[in-house]
């Protein structure tokens, strides 16, 4: 799933949040300081998650999130687009801003797609591939936020404001592909998650023929 590239993101910022804060404006204590209040809002958020995900749903929380952590991010690269350069530093008033913006942004992350990042994979896989498939999702996740960690200052550096645009045009794409080709696992014993996604009106295009005749029988 492209949710992946959301866990990269989210990775960047939390290992770098010093260097970006720092790189705002902000002195070296206060960088720390809003590195570790972001990390602190990340482990808060995950109980919302815990509260909700049953009653509302996987889509509903990874849509709303999605929308959420789209509009901080072109936010934030909006000011810091505008306000923030070579020739100019961010103003307290821009950088509480931003850092408002950037916790608003793990707060959706914490109740959306990272815990249910690790939730749907344990459920969409059918027993008999279910062991192999997690693995595989576990060993991309942490190669390509290795891959992304080493990349990340680069990419900043290059990127400068464009950064959070890059991850929030990611982010698009994710929600979207939960919008239209996700379906609601909440409430679907694993038995029958194969006949879930063999009503789907895509999936069932794409499922082996004789998968779906066995399954009729």
């Amino acid at each position: 799933m492209n949710g992946q590239t959301l866990y990269y993101s989210i990775n960047s910022i939390l290992f770098y949040a010093p260097v970006l804060f720092q790189t705002m404006g902000f002195g070296g204590n206060a960088s720390l300081y809003s590195s570790a209040l972001t990390g602190a809002v990340l482990v808060l958020s995950t109980l919302i998650s815990i509260a909700l995900v049953d009653k509302l749903g996987r889509r509903a929380l990874l849509i709303s999130g999605g929308v959420q952590m789209i509009i901080c991010q072109a936010i934030v690269s909006a000011i810091l687009g505008l306000k923030f350069g070579d020739d100019q530093a961010l103003s307290k008033g821009y950088s509480i801003v931003v850092v408002i913006f950037i916790c608003l942004f793990v707060v959706a992350f914490g109740w959306s797609w990272g815990p249910l990042g690790w939730t749907i994979p344990s459920e969409i896989f059918p027993l008999e591939i279910r062991s192999a498939g997690q693995s595989i999702t576990v060993a991309v996740n942490l190669l390509f936020t290795f891959i992304i960690a080493q990349a990340f200052l680069s990419m900043l550096c290059a990127f400068k404001f464009g950064i959070f645009l890059f991850f929030a045009g990611w982010v698009l794409v994710m929600t979207v592909f939960v919008y239209f080709l996700l379906p609601e696992t909440k409430g679907v014993p694993i038995e029958e998650m194969t006949l879930l996604w063999q009503r789907h009106w895509f999936w069932k295009k794409v499922l082996p023929e004789a998968e779906s005749n066995n399954s009729s029988v």
